[in-house]
């Protein structure tokens, strides 16, 4: 049967709704084809690489067009009438006659296509018996044709993961692809006194054993397909082993993904990752345009970080469709170090001390001085929490150096517990500040320097006077002395006499 034509203008507001815009005859001249026809559909504004399928819902038998509108009779292909009579999917928005012939419904609404597009793509890919109307066909520039189409309804869809749209072919369309790609942005969480507290951004500092927060923000488009993220750490960065995922600032249920860990050998991560999320089919059906997701978690700084401005990196991608990814984004974490020469001062030159002993601390008082490992070759790193055979003192070598690794930029004190012997003892640590970028600035100075220099004053011997008088008077006390005791006895003897 013929459409109405209130029915047709219908069709084509709704096409209009998803960015679709027939090619008619602008002059007013009618145009008719019958089944055996053949029309075409191009997909312009196409996305590089991405693969678009079409399938046919309902087979156009015949139409008769005058300007914009006209009058059309469909049937359902084959496959499809499970799909057109289901009152729960497409029959909430078609109908069909005990002809065969299919229309709209009375009372569709222009949201009602986009609807009917979504469901009609899920049950055409969960249909075994449905396959596309010809081959896929993956752009190589920004459109794509689809020639030699048989006249009907079409169901367009790409792999980028977001539905392209339904149109007819009468007998030529053409569908603009108004969808974007997902995409992923990746932040650390810096929490330093020394910087921003609990600033999120593309770089942080840390200690090496501290925890390091990061959030990766993938912001989704409708119709998602394949929804994998993908994260990376180097070797100085241990997953902590958990997510926590968030949509719309609520948090999404486990069960709508799948956490992949490459440490677990059943887990079947092979491309180089730390982690996978693979979101189910299910959640990514849920997704609106822009909607954004976001994943939480944490890695600790571990003892193989890179050291003094080397950058610890962690990578998030997202892939998606069939074989398509989003562009990688990174962040990097840095932890520092802090070189330290002992000396005094001779003449005018600098003198290396060893037998210093120093700790090192976050408090003003040198209390809780941080555990160390001894690297060998006078360097020491910060201890991670597990290890043992820590150092809290260090002891300075013949060259009067020394280094300690793996510092947060942060304010330390460096405290003398034992001088040099003949040395005097520092009164009071000295304060060092690390900056966000390594530098380093010593009790206050506003001057940066690439070592701490600790100077010893040594004591000397007290000052004496006389040299040989001293010896002198020695010997005349001692005569004194003598001639006192002869006087003594002296008397003595006259007295018992």
């Amino acid at each position: 049967m013929k459409l109405i034509k209130k029915i047709a203008a219908i069709m084509l507001s709704v096409m209009m709704v998803l960015g679709m815009a027939s090619v008619v005859s602008a002059d007013g001249t009618t145009t008719s084809g019958t089944y055996g026809d053949n029309g075409t559909i191009t997909i312009s504004n196409a996305i590089e690489n991405q693969t678009y399928k079409i399938y046919r819902i309902l087979k156009l038998e015949s139409f008769s067009k005058i300007g914009t509108t006209g009058n059309y009779a469909y049937t359902v292909e084959d496959g499809w009438d499970a799909f057109v009579s289901d009152s729960t999917a497409g029959g909430k928005y078609l109908t069909k006659d005990s002809s065969g012939y299919v229309t709209w419904k009375t009372g569709v609404k222009e949201d009602d296509a986009a609807n009917l597009a979504k469901e009609a793509l899920e049950y055409a890919k969960k249909t075994t018996t449905i396959t596309p109307a010809t081959n896929a066909i993956k752009a190589s520039g920004t459109s794509v044709i689809f020639s030699t189409l048989p006249l009907g309804y079409y169901l367009v869809d790409s792999s980028v993961g977001a539905l392209c749209g339904l149109t007819t072919t009468n007998p030529t369309a053409t569908i603009r692809e108004k969808n974007g790609v997902p995409s992923v942005d990746k932040k650390v969480q810096e929490d330093s006194k020394v910087n921003t507290a609990d600033e999120w951004g593309e770089s942080n500092t840390a200690d090496i054993g501290q925890t390091v927060n990061f959030q990766t923000t993938i912001t989704a488009q409708p119709g998602a397909q394949n929804y994998v993220l993908h994260d990376k750490m180097e070797a100085g960065l241990t997953f902590g082993g958990t997510v926590t995922v968030t949509k719309n600032g609520e948090n999404v249920d486990a069960t709508n993904y799948t956490l992949k860990i490459a440490t677990d050998s059943s887990a079947n991560v092979t491309d180089g990752c730390t982690f996978e999320i693979v979101f189910t089919q299910s959640f990514c059906n849920t997704l609106k345009a822009d909607e954004q997701i976001i994943v939480t978690y944490s890695a600790t700084l571990n003892e193989k970080a890179a050291i003094a401005g080397e950058e610890n990196k962690n990578t998030t991608k997202l892939t998606y469709g069939d074989s398509s990814e989003t562009t990688p984004s990174t962040t990097t974490t840095k932890t520092f170090e802090m070189p330290v020469f002992k000396y005094t001062k001779d003449g005018t030159n600098e003198k290396a001390l060893a037998g210093a002993t120093f700790t090192l601390s976050k408090r003003n008082d040198g209390a809780e001085p941080i555990k160390l490992i001894n690297g060998g070759n006078n360097t020491y790193r910060v201890a991670m929490t597990s290890e043992a055979n820590t150092v809290t003192a260090v002891t300075t070598p013949d060259s009067g150096k020394f280094t300690i690794q793996g510092l947060d930029a942060d304010t330390y004190y460096l405290t003398e517990t034992q001088q040099p012997a003949g040395y005097n003892k520092l009164s009071a640590p000295i304060t060092v500040v690390i900056d966000k970028d390594g530098a380093i600035k010593v009790d206050g100075s506003q001057t940066a320097t690439t070592e701490v220099k600790v100077q010893n004053n040594t004591g000397t011997i007290l000052p004496t006077t006389g040299g040989n008088g001293t010896s002198l008077i020695y010997f005349l006390g001692a005569v004194l002395a003598l001639v006192s005791g002869v006087v003594l006895i002296t008397k003595q003897r006259m007295k018992n006499s």
